[in-house]
């Protein structure tokens, strides 16, 4: 098969249901080599299987494209590596890299136990960062060698994180990381040929099933478009991996359904400057003013 990403080799993580399975299954109609990593856990990162990434695999083949599985556990500092070297041995190198593994362990603050926030951190953040830099090692390697890159990592950050959700505190603080690493990276590995970009989809999965997404796939009748399916995300995950998105780098995009917009992040808003330092009692009257001019926050969703 043949496509705007024909011949790149691409891993993706938690590939095997959902939202990662939608993008491996698009990568590949799209030409790539694919590399389908996934523990084959239950939402909250509980047991493993090596079932699901294996029938994706399958998929992929059938199709007539090639693809291999995994079954490391990204937030594993050496796990993380083998699934870098994992496309390296089997396709000769790696081109993009999306970090799509999550989990949730919803509870409000007043209730969620130090495990519950260990482990969700564990896995967004830290399952992030592990593989961006083992990927980022071999494509340093390279330039340092002489080589050029043309790579791309897309990592998954989420509404939650970017505008808040109660009782996701855990899960809101690391994709709001996501973001950060996200920037950071970018400004880092451009000089290797990496672009660094990240999504915040929306979609029904096991992991947003009972947060109203499956009411709405209920609603939606034969023929009609499904606006809550995953698969509508992997379009621009597709394309931010191709070599079309060279020029595009340190962004965040929210996706859903149809819709696709640009999340412009933290920036200065209205301010005041005195020329000297403030008395804590003449602040009132001036942080009112400031929140007055202000945009309000947005919420979540796209």
């Amino acid at each position: 098969m043949s496509g705007i990403c024909d011949g790149r080799v691409v891993v993706i993580t938690g590939a095997a249901r959902g939202i990662g399975r939608a993008h491996a299954l698009a990568f590949a109609s799209d030409g790539a080599r694919v590399v389908v990593n996934d523990l084959g856990a239950e939402v909250d990162g509980r047991g493993s299987s090596d079932g699901p990434a294996g029938e994706v695999v399958d998929a992929i083949r059938d199709m007539g494209s090639e693809a291999v599985a995994n079954g490391d556990d990204v937030s594993d500092w050496d796990g993380a590596g083998r699934l870098i070297q994992t496309a390296v041995d089997t396709f000769g190198g790696i081109d993009v890299l999306v970090n799509n593994a999550g989990i949730l362990r919803d509870r409000m603050l007043v209730n969620m136990s130090e495990d519950e926030w260990d482990a969700v951190i564990k896995v967004h953040l830290k399952g992030t960062f592990a593989p961006l830099r083992h990927a980022a090692a071999h494509w340093r390697a390279r330039a340092k060698a002489g080589e050029t890159n043309d790579a791309r990592i897309i990592n998954t950050s989420s509404g939650s994180g970017l505008y808040g959700n109660p009782g996701q505190l855990n899960y809101g603080a690391a994709k709001a990381g996501i973001a950060a690493m996200t920037n950071i990276a970018a400004k880092e590995l451009g000089r290797y040929g990496v672009t660094v970009n990240a999504i915040a989809p929306a979609a029904l999965t096991r992991m947003t099933e009972n947060l109203g997404f499956g009411q709405a796939a209920r609603d939606v009748k034969p023929g009609e478009f499904d606006s809550s399916a995953p698969e509508n995300i992997s379009p621009l995950v597709v394309w931010l991996g191709s070599a079309e998105s060279a020029g595009v780098t340190g962004q965040v995009f929210n996706v859903a359904g149809g819709r696709i917009s640009v999340a412009e992040g933290w920036r200065r808003g209205p301010e005041r400057h005195k020329g000297d330092r403030w008395e804590p009692a003449e602040l009132g009257p001036v942080v009112a003013e400031l929140l007055e001019q202000a945009r309000p926050p947005e919420t979540p969703g796209v």
